[in-house]
């Protein structure tokens, strides 16, 4: 599974809107199931259902490495201006 982790997380990026990273997910969960309807069982075998958890799962992890990386981005541009600001006060009072 950590190969197909991989493989998501590199097909969507922090760039991409949440609407194409939906669209990229969604091509994964077509491409998992005809790859589970090959195998021939039935949709409610443990196995698919425990596949589909994962992918899902998957999923929510990448999305969760996005956020993280997007919200330590934001706090690091604040803090910059914050920074900025300081060092701009600082010098109009000497």
């Amino acid at each position: 599974m950590a190969d197909f982790s991989d493989l998501v997380a590199r097909a969507v990026s922090p760039a991409m809107s949440r609407e194409e990273r939906e669209d990229v997910y969604n091509v994964v969960r077509a491409a998992v199931q005809r790859l589970q309807e090959r195998e021939g069982l039935a949709a409610d075998d443990p196995g698919i259902l425990m596949q589909r958890h994962l992918i899902e799962e998957t999923i929510r992890d990448v999305e969760f490495d996005i956020t993280r990386f997007q919200t330590l981005r934001k706090i690091a541009e604040a803090k910059a201006a914050q920074d900025a600001e300081a060092a701009r006060l600082s010098g109009r009072r000497r």
